[in-house]
């Protein structure tokens, strides 16, 4: 449950090893991959999180709580991360800290032109890299006192968190319609695969997206990563 506790016990004092306590992070990300990478690096640095899989799902939270900060994709089945962004950016009261993220680094500006203040570049697995991407842009009052030491720490998610996205990836393609589910799927495959570094799949979803981008037919593209998908699901039953 998301709503806000009146009983919860009062926010910690951040420490050397876990300086984002206290803090609420509201994860907007479709990816189950992605997001057991964000739980654990929250995890690791004593943050509470929150996720959205969606645009609505993210509006609805924000409709009960305030989250600390915001980390937001920039690709989403029902719209882009771009437009949630520019909502919080205008917002009164503000979110404290606006990220966005994607596994497209040439995104970033359009975060950024929103109002985001700043970008996580995916697969984002290095525990320093988010803390310091949360830390350095924190208001002067809830920056934590004293030197603190950022563990250059790497995670890794579970592999059965990539294969919930394989299995989500089944489901678009047989219901698969219209060239805006196309455009998500190329970015979606895309996304995951990189932070799975799945380079096959990679190259896959970045051919689709270039045949879309050229209004090339896609028919081939998109027998190359039903095969993979499938593949990548059987690989896993067997095991």
């Amino acid at each position: 449950m998301d709503d806000f506790d009146p009983f919860a016990a009062p926010p910690r004092v951040p420490t050397a090893n876990r300086p984002l306590l206290g803090l609420t992070i509201l994860v907007v990300e479709d990816s189950r991959f992605a997001c057991e990478a964000m739980r654990l690096l929250c995890l690791r640095s004593g943050a509470r999180i929150r996720r959205a899989d969606c645009l609505r799902s993210a509006r609805r939270h924000l409709q009960v709580y305030r989250p600390s900060v915001v980390v937001a994709d920039l690709g989403l089945p029902d719209g882009s991360g771009v437009d949630l962004i520019e909502e919080l950016a205008q917002s009164s009261p503000r979110v404290p800290v606006i990220l966005g993220t994607s596994g497209d680094d040439h995104v970033e500006d359009a975060a950024i032109a929103a109002g985001a203040d700043g970008f996580l570049a995916k697969p984002v697995t290095s525990l320093a890299t988010f803390q310091q991407a949360v830390l350095s842009r924190l208001p002067a009052e809830q920056q934590p006192s004293g030197p603190r030491a950022l563990r250059d720490e790497v995670i890794e998610p579970d592999p059965m968190a990539f294969h919930d996205d394989m299995a989500h990836v089944a489901d678009v393609l047989n219901a698969m319609a219209g060239d805006k589910v196309l455009d998500y799927l190329a970015q979606f495959v895309g996304g995951v695969a990189r932070s799975a570094q799945d380079a096959t799949l990679a190259k896959a979803a970045a051919s689709l997206a270039a045949s879309r981008k050229r209004g090339a037919p896609v028919a081939t593209d998109m027998a190359r990563i039903a095969g993979l998908v499938q593949e990548r699901l059987e690989q896993k039953r067997a095991i």
